[in-house]
């Protein structure tokens, strides 16, 4: 039981609405672990255009998403690229019109509304139409339900979920989650994460220590 090739758009035959993003995404601004997926009837190919809006590589942030995630139907990572300079009297980006109004503009001004690379952990599933902001990380195991707005960091392990989103609760205690981040199953080279299936799906954490 080896478990599908990482390599493959479509791992699921006969269903070309799921796809595996790693082999599909080449941004360099753009960082996918292996088993990620995006599902959407809409064209999961267009993943980077539809769904990661406002990166220009100028600007230097990426967006780092880890292994075995899930990523649902339309969910949107807003980059800071979209950011507006707030620290004068008006947030209108003159500069950009150019014609004489880029003169004056002091690029720190915008610059320093830069929030940062948007960090998305292992095992994480986002839902339907959620919207992540830039700079946000997002622990591993975490979920966040559909058509929140992720404006903060997400603990691991964390349900948030609303506008902006909020924990809602953890999925297991403190000391769980702390072993389960410890053993960190998804880092496991793929013969091994086959073998410990039952362990990963069920709630057998004592098996995955001694696996680890």
């Amino acid at each position: 039981m080896a478990g599908p090739n990482p390599a493959i758009k479509h791992p699921i035959p006969m269903h070309p609405r799921v796809v595996f993003l790693k082999p599909l995404i080449d941004a360099p601004n753009i960082e996918i672990g292996d088993f990620t997926y995006y599902d959407s009837p809409e064209g999961p190919e267009d993943f980077a255009r539809n769904c990661v809006l406002h990166h220009y590589p100028f600007i230097g942030d990426r967006l780092i998403i880890g292994r075995f995630c899930a990523l649902a139907e339309g969910c949107r990572f807003i980059m800071n690229g979209a950011n507006h300079t707030m620290s004068g009297f008006s947030t209108y980006p003159f500069n950009i019109f150019a014609q004489g109004w880029e003169k004056g503009f002091d690029v720190k001004s915008w610059e320093q509304e830069n929030r940062g690379d948007t960090v998305v952990g292992n095992d994480v599933w986002i839902g339907m139409e959620a919207v992540i902001m830039p700079g946000v990380s997002i622990g591993s195991g975490a979920i966040v339900a559909a058509r929140s707005v992720v404006t903060h960091d997400v603990p691991p392990y964390a349900i948030v979920a609303g506008n902006g989103a909020k924990v809602v609760k953890t999925r297991f205690d403190e000391q769980t989650v702390r072993r389960l981040l410890a053993v960190a199953w998804w880092d496991w080279p793929q013969d091994k994460i086959s073998r410990n299936l039952d362990a990963i799906r069920g709630a057998d954490l004592a098996a995955l220590e001694a696996a680890a």
